[in-house]
């Protein structure tokens, strides 16, 4: 059975975090054992979380409104698309030492209760299992192994709150300091893509 993969993209400047992403999928083409699945969330536009919306989960199907359906399909898809894949990659820039808010919207819709988690006397437990997910992390400055790196900690809770603990880290940092660095700093990326790539 092919192992599907499903590529999340957040970069409104179509930068290096799209092109690290690009680069990952260029591994798995024409592979015949590997489906892909790309989303870019800046051309979807996802709004928001707002309480109508947050509301809409919170009622039987059979109880929503002509609107509150069509508010919860937002979050039922993306839920039922994750679901469907195996593996999940993160295409990630750094937008002030956060992540872009494009991808919170995402995350606001697949961190469900009694969906892809449930609360429990011990704590919550995710629901999504036997996934795995690859962070693709381009950022300008450099900030891996310091406090001012609330991203990838951020993601990876996230990601373990839903059940996703299994989770690969690719970083391309010091992309503005200088055109040698970042060239370098790519170069790194792409080894580092190619090697997990074979692992799927």
């Amino acid at each position: 059975m092919a192992s599907k993969v499903l590529v999340l993209t957040s970069s409104i400047l179509d930068g290096n975090s799209s092109a690290l992403a690009a680069h990952f999928q260029a591994q798995l083409a024409g592979r015949e054992d590997v489906s892909v699945t790309t989303r870019d969330l800046v051309a979807d536009d996802l709004p928001h979380l707002g309480l109508a919306e947050l509301s809409s989960w919170q009622l039987a199907a059979g109880e929503r409104t002509a609107e509150q359906r069509d508010l919860a399909a937002r979050s039922d898809a993306l839920i039922e698309e994750l679901l469907a894949h195996d593996v999940l990659v993160l295409a990630v820039p750094m937008y002030n030492f956060g992540l872009p808010s494009q991808l919170k919207a995402w995350f606001d819709r697949v961190l469900r209760a009694g969906a892809t988690f449930r609360y429990t006397e011990n704590g919550p437990v995710g629901l999504v299992e036997g996934k795995r997910a690859m962070i693709l992390a381009a950022r300008g400055g450099q900030y891996v192994g310091t406090e001012m790196d609330t991203q990838t900690p951020h993601l990876k809770h996230m990601l373990a709150h839903i059940g996703i603990t299994e989770v690969d880290t690719v970083f391309a940092e010091g992309l503005a300091i200088g055109e040698s660095r970042r060239e370098a700093a790519m170069g790194e990326a792409r080894q580092a893509i190619d090697a997990l790539a074979q692992q799927i």
